[in-house]
């Protein structure tokens, strides 16, 4: 029995592949691997399809250094800074997407926490999202303290999203201002909270693909059950500006493992899928079941009705939970 084969059986069964297993898959040949993982994700998750989005409700000026972000005051990306998205702005870019069909919205802030007065912003936002649209709503505004997840839950939130970005050991070389660490006691303090969690990560980084292996696995430890691949988005004025793009082979590669490893969970393409064209979609062939729809926070993303009329095609089907 052929290594492929093996770890699906495991998988498909209710068991888990461990890191040697996955290491060894990466000898594969590509193609198998990927219609495996697809048949993993229609076995646990079917042909349902997720679809979330994001609002950009505080840009740049961040103190944090993280090497990939545009919104980092420490580097000169030129993006558009402001303090709070026009409340008109915020209500339209809500309904656009409840009009579309989309499940799930979250307003994304930069910095590395909230203020109260921030909190009581955001708050008033959500509420009003609410009340004129069906959208569930989700939550990315950095570490977390009780007093400030309180808030958000008080507000409507029921999902927080904080990616781990790297794996455990990687995430030294792309942000020393915060800790791998704390991402982590911030999504468990969510999760104590009453939030179901949102986490990922980019890949592109620099990293191995042993790297990207480690942080599926501590993705499982933590029981995270939406998953964003975000693909590098190499922004001039970043400290990772020069690094060469992965090939579509690396991402779906990534893709199809982040399945193997984490068979129940969505995982969804995040930012960066545009760079890939119209191969981005065979993400959606190689174990993805979810997506960030419309534009992302500093970069232009696929356009909702284009990713609709493509993975409707494919077979997919969008029920709102």
């Amino acid at each position: 029995m052929n290594s492929i084969i093996k770890a699906q059986q495991t998988v498909l069964e209710g068991g888990h592949i461990d890191r040697q297993t996955a290491l060894q898959l990466l000898a594969s040949p590509r193609q198998e691997l990927y219609r495996a993982a697809d048949a993993i994700r229609r076995h646990f998750l079917g042909n349902q399809f997720d679809l979330c989005s994001i609002i950009n409700a505080k840009s740049g000026n961040c103190t944090e250094n993280c090497r990939f972000c545009a919104q980092s005051a420490r580097h000169h990306t030129g993006i558009d800074t402001y303090t709070a998205i026009a409340e008109d702005e915020a209500l339209a870019q809500a309904k656009d997407n409840d009009d579309h069909g989309v499940h799930r919205l979250s307003l994304v802030t930069s910095g590395r926490s909230l203020s109260p007065a921030t909190v009581a912003e955001l708050t008033d936002l959500y509420q009003q999202m609410a009340a004129t649209t069906s959208l569930l709503f989700c939550a990315s505004t950095g570490l977390l303290d009780q007093e400030i997840a309180d808030g958000l839950y008080a507000a409507g939130v029921r999902r927080y999203h904080c990616n781990l970005e790297a794996s455990r050991d990687f995430f030294p070389k792309v942000c020393t201002t915060h800790t791998w660490e704390e991402k982590v006691e911030s999504l468990e303090l969510a999760r104590q909270t009453g939030m179901s969690l949102c986490s990922g990560g980019i890949i592109g980084m620099g990293e191995a693909m042993a790297d990207r292996i480690n942080m599926a696995f501590e993705l499982r430890e933590l029981a995270v059950k939406s998953i964003p691949i975000n693909i590098l988005t190499a922004i001039p004025g970043t400290p990772l500006a020069e690094l060469t793009p992965l090939t579509p082979d690396e991402v779906l590669t990534t893709v199809a493992l982040f399945r193997f490893i984490n068979p129940e969970a969505v995982i969804r393409m995040a930012g960066g899928r545009q760079q890939l064209g119209e191969e981005q979609y065979q993400c959606f062939t190689a174990g993805a079941n979810g997506a960030i729809v419309g534009n992302f926070l500093t970069t232009t993303g696929s356009g909702i009705a284009e990713d609709l009329q493509h993975l409707s095609a494919m077979g997919f089907t969008f029920d709102r939970p």
